[in-house]
C-alpha cells in the first residue's frame, strides 16, 4: 500500500495538546511518511457544563424538609405534628420517582440524592420520633430499639441501590423504607389522637417491638408488592375508581387509624407472600428481574 498524509484532531477539556502521529498504523498496514510530519491541528473546546433537573429534585428537596421538619417538631414535643409531616414526605417522595419518570428526567444525580433523602425522611426521623415520645422511658434498650431501626434503614436503601437493574421491578425485596418509617409514625399518631394511656408500663414495649419489626423487615427478603406495575397513563375499569373513592372516604374519616391499619397490612403482606411462595416450592423470596428496574 501507498504513504498517505492524516492529520489528527483531539480535544482534551478545553486543553491545548500537541499530538504526534504514529509512524505505523498496525490496524491498516500503512506507513507514514516522515516528510509529511507536520505541525499537528488542535481543536479548543470549552467543557460542557452540567445541570441537574429541577422538577424530580425539587419534590425530593421537599421531602428532605418534611423528614427534617419532623426532627425539629420532635425535639419540640409536638410528636403527632412530626407524624403527620413524616407522612408527608412520604407522599412527596413518591411524586418525585413518577414526575422524573413521566417527564424522561431520570438521572444518577437524582437517584443518589434520593436515597439520601430517604435516609433523613425514613430512617432518622422516625427512630428519632419514636424514641423523643417513648422508647427513652425504656433507657439502653429504647436507643437500641431506635438505632437498630436506623441502621437497616441504611442498610435497606444500600441494598436497593446495589440491586438496581438485578430485582424484579414489581416487589421490594425487604420492607420499604417509606412503608416502615409510616408503620412508625402511623403508631405514634394513633396513640397520640386516641388519647392511648402512653404511660402504661406495656406501651413503651409496643412501641419497641414494632420498631424492631419496621427495622428488621427492611433487611429481610420477604417480597413486598412495589406497585410499579401500576401506570397511571392506562385506562382502568370503572371498578377501580369506585374502589379508589372508598379508600378516600375511609382513609378521611379518621386518617390516623385507617393509614396505620393499612400499613399494618402492607408490613404484613409480604411474609405471607413470602409464605405462600415457599408452600408451592419456589426458590427465591424476589424474583430476578429480565427487564431492569428494581422496585
Amino acid at each position: 500500500m501507498g504513504a498517505f498524509n492524516r492529520r489528527n484532531k483531539r480535544v482534551i477539556g478545553g486543553n491545548v495538546t500537541h499530538l504526534r502521529p504514529f509512524r505505523h498504523n498496525k490496524m491498516r498496514g500503512a506507513e507514514i511518511d516522515p516528510a509529511d510530519d507536520d505541525e499537528l491541528e488542535v481543536e479548543y473546546v470549552r467543557p460542557r457544563r452540567r445541570g441537574i433537573y429541577l422538577l424530580p429534585n425539587a419534590f425530593t428537596t421537599a421531602a428532605l424538609f418534611a423528614g427534617f421538619f419532623a426532627i425539629v417538631q420532635a425535639m419540640n414535643m409536638r410528636f403527632d405534628v412530626a407524624a403527620i409531616a413524616i407522612f408527608a414526605a412520604m407522599v412527596l417522595d413518591g411524586m418525585d420517582g413518577r414526575v422524573a419518570r413521566i417527564t424522561n428526567t431520570q438521572s444518577a444525580f437524582g437517584e443518589q440524592y434520593d436515597s439520601l433523602s430517604d435516609m433523613t425522611s425514613f430512617g432518622v426521623a422516625p427512630a428519632l420520633v419514636m424514641y423523643e415520645w417513648i422508647l427513652k422511658d425504656l433507657g439502653k434498650w429504647g436507643w437500641i430499639a431506635a438505632f437498630v431501626y436506623c441502621t437497616c434503614a441504611a442498610l435497606r436503601l444500600a441494598r436497593f441501590n446495589a440491586n438496581i437493574g438485578v430485582i424484579d421491578k414489581r416487589f421490594f425485596q425487604g420492607l420499604p423504607s417509606p412503608a416502615a418509617a409510616a408503620l412508625v409514625a402511623g403508631f405514634v399518631w394513633l396513640a397520640i389522637d386516641n388519647k392511648l394511656p402512653v404511660r402504661e408500663l406495656w406501651m413503651p414495649w409496643v412501641a419497641f417491638a414494632i420498631t424492631l419489626y419496621a427495622g428488621l423487615s427492611m433487611v429481610t427478603n420477604a417480597p413486598f408488592y412495589s406497585g410499579k406495575a401500576l401506570d397511571v397513563r392506562h385506562r382502568v375499569s370503572f371498578g377501580v375508581m369506585i374502589l379508589v373513592m372508598v379508600l378516600f372516604v375511609v382513609v378521611s374519616s379518621d386518617p390516623p387509624v385507617a393509614l396505620f391499619g393499612l400499613f399494618v397490612g402492607y408490613a404484613i403482606s409480604g411474609y405471607v407472600l413470602w409464605g405462600w411462595r415457599a408452600m408451592h416450592g419456589e426458590q427465591g423470596a424476589v424474583p430476578r428481574s429480565q427487564s431492569g428496574g428494581a422496585g
